[in-house]
């Protein structure tokens, strides 16, 4: 059994009776997700414990059980408004591993075995593996994003810094099994849902950092792609 300090979000594993604490590195005004992912080499499911107050029961969740470390995360989403500690733990009663990060616009501060990378705004696709964190500070005006997938149920987290959107392509089954809640943070948060193998959306800039980061597992992501567009041009073209 470990302890492990977790306040730079790192990726960690952790074993059966291990946990990970964030003491005291959650901002007030920003919302987070801890993305669990199951890194046993069986098939079982693990259930890990998310603690984020003293007074409310830990948020359970079951990190789907895979094989060869392939599988999707599973997410729970905390805001640092309601806490500015969390912590984790690995039940003993279960031979799973599992392997985590604090995703958000501030997390994680350690990006050791991670690729974290700014998007670049050019409006071509770029590779959207797994362990990606994508970040961009569009201007304040128009841009475009685009998701592309041919995988079933490909998921990936878009955040602000008080919300952030799951955005679900090929969407088959109800997500809610492996999309958690810490406190009443779940108003922050939107699941977006296509049937589609492409999905674009709309948005504007206001100065600040937007990040995406992959909940997806290896096999799902190797043809995953995401693009920036902004729409300044096209916009000053239109009114001129």
């Amino acid at each position: 059994m470990g302890n492990v300090n977790w306040n730079d979000g790192r990726l960690v594993t952790l074993n059966p009776g291990d946990n990970a604490t964030c003491s005291g590195g959650l901002n007030s005004g920003q919302l987070y997700a801890l993305f669990f992912y199951n890194s046993a080499n069986n098939d079982a499911s693990t259930t890990v414990s998310v603690v984020w107050s003293n007074s409310n029961p830990p948020v359970t969740l079951t990190v789907p059980g895979t094989t060869a470390n392939q599988g999707l995360a599973a997410l729970c989403f905390v805001s640092g408004d309601d806490t500015n500690t969390v912590s984790v733990a690995v039940g003993t009663a279960t031979s799973g591993q599992i392997q985590a990060f604090i995703g958000s616009v501030k997390m994680p501060t350690n990006t050791s075995g991670m690729n974290n990378t700014a998007l670049p705004i050019d409006g071509k696709y770029h590779d959207f593996a797994k362990f990606t964190r994508f970040y961009a500070v569009p201007a304040s005006h128009w841009y475009t994003g685009t998701l592309n997938s041919n995988i079933n149920q490909f998921i990936s987290v878009q955040f602000k810094e008080t919300s952030a959107v799951v955005n679900i392509l090929n969407q088959l089954v109800d997500p809610s099994n492996v999309i958690k809640y810490a406190g009443n943070c779940d108003a922050q948060v939107k699941i977006n849902s296509v049937t589609n193998q492409t999905y674009s959306w709309n948005f504007q800039g206001n100065g600040n950092q937007w990040v995406w980061i992959n909940a997806d597992s290896c096999q799902n992501t190797q043809t995953a792609k995401i693009a920036l567009q902004s729409l300044s041009g096209v916009y000053a073209e239109f009114v001129a």
